[in-house]
């Protein structure tokens, strides 16, 4: 009797620890067919570690030229606001138009390991070493507003902007149809931006190559102006002193030929009429100078690219296939058409 009752604890306690066991390995862990180590499978745990992921910040790090112009402010709040919009952790610099400052701040944003770099380089070469650290550290980069000119195209996963020889091109058209009768040489003066810049490079080349086969037309002086206002007007007055005959102003940007208006007007010239102002950019500004006949032509490049660089972002963070090269579509604007579009413009 007392046998039977020691078996029967004995079975008690045996269920019992059994039981404990079972209850202990369930969600917890299991043990691999070939009794290696024991992997984690709880569900719970799995299902937060998903959502932390999914919902993770992308970090764009974004190097811009500077501040020197009124298209340059439009472009950065795009820039600011559409990251906000979609949510992006956006980290900005401003390089004051040096090209040492944006390559720091890129290989800042490498050492911080953003998913993504976008930039708007100050100049078109020296920048394949950095751009190599950054492929070197898998990190994408796009080109935004102005290209480089690296012979390895695989630095860069691709450019969005505006095309600016086309640009050019647009402001020596419509020169060449006003003065197509013309049979007195026609002087023009040429307002430079940033010296080997792309759009500087680009929109000279643009307007050269049209009115190169008019030989009535001549650049009798081109300067560079930095793309600046002050600067701008700082050119115009040396061009105004050193020559007497000018009848055309080309202006690489709105903020150069505002300034240029200035000094136009302190030597007691009239804008639009005396000379004739040939611009790029259509900001604001520009527009109410056009709209009130002192800018005669201006071509549209537009500085809105925030939204379609963000998409662009999240198609590269998402391993979506995008264009190597993304143009901007621009309008151009005589005075009238300036008037016209100035109530509605939205920059």
């Amino acid at each position: 009797m007392r046998t039977y009752r020691k078996l029967g604890a004995i079975m008690a306690l045996a269920l019992i620890l059994v039981f404990s066991a079972a209850c202990s390995n369930t969600g917890d862990s299991t043990k691999t067919n070939n009794g290696g180590t024991s992997t984690t499978n709880n569900s719970q745990s799995t299902n937060e570690n998903t959502k932390s992921e999914g919902d993770k910040k992308i970090t764009l790090g974004f190097a811009q030229v500077g501040a020197e112009s009124g298209w340059r402010t439009a472009n950065t709040k795009s820039i600011q606001e559409s990251a906000a919009d979609v949510g992006f952790d956006l980290k900005f610099s401003d390089a004051q138009q040096k090209q040492e400052n944006q390559i720091k701040a890129i290989r800042s944003y490498i050492q911080q390991k953003v998913d993504v770099i976008a930039f708007s380089p100050v100049v078109e070469s020296g920048w394949d070493t950095v751009l190599k650290e950054a492929k070197d550290a898998n990190i994408p980069v796009i080109l935004v507003d102005r290209a480089v000119d690296s012979q390895d195209e695989s630095l860069y996963v691709s450019f969005i902007g505006s095309d600016f020889v086309e640009e050019g091109r647009k402001a020596g058209r419509w020169l060449v149809e006003q003065f197509q009768d013309a049979s007195e040489p026609i002087n023009i003066v040429e307002l430079q931006g940033t010296t080997g810049s792309a759009p500087a490079n680009d929109r000279k080349a643009g307007f050269e190559e049209i009115i190169k086969d008019n030989a009535n037309m001549q650049v009798i002086a081109s300067q560079t102006g930095d793309f600046t206002r002050a600067k701008g007007k700082e050119v115009m007055q040396a061009f105004l002193k050193a020559h007497k005959d000018i009848d055309v102003l080309y202006a690489h940007n709105d903020d150069m030929a505002l300034g240029a208006i200035q000094a136009i007007e302190a030597a007691g010239l009239k804008p639009g009429e005396d000379i004739i102002i040939i611009s790029v950019d259509a900001v604001k500004d520009g527009m109410i100078a056009a709209s009130e006949g002192k800018i005669n032509f201006i071509v549209e490049c537009n500085p809105m690219l925030g939204p379609q660089l963000m998409e662009m972002v999240q198609n590269v963070v998402d391993g979506v296939e995008i264009p190597r090269r993304v143009a901007t579509e621009e309008a151009t604007f005589t005075s009238e058409q300036a008037k016209e579009a100035l109530p509605t413009r939205a920059y």
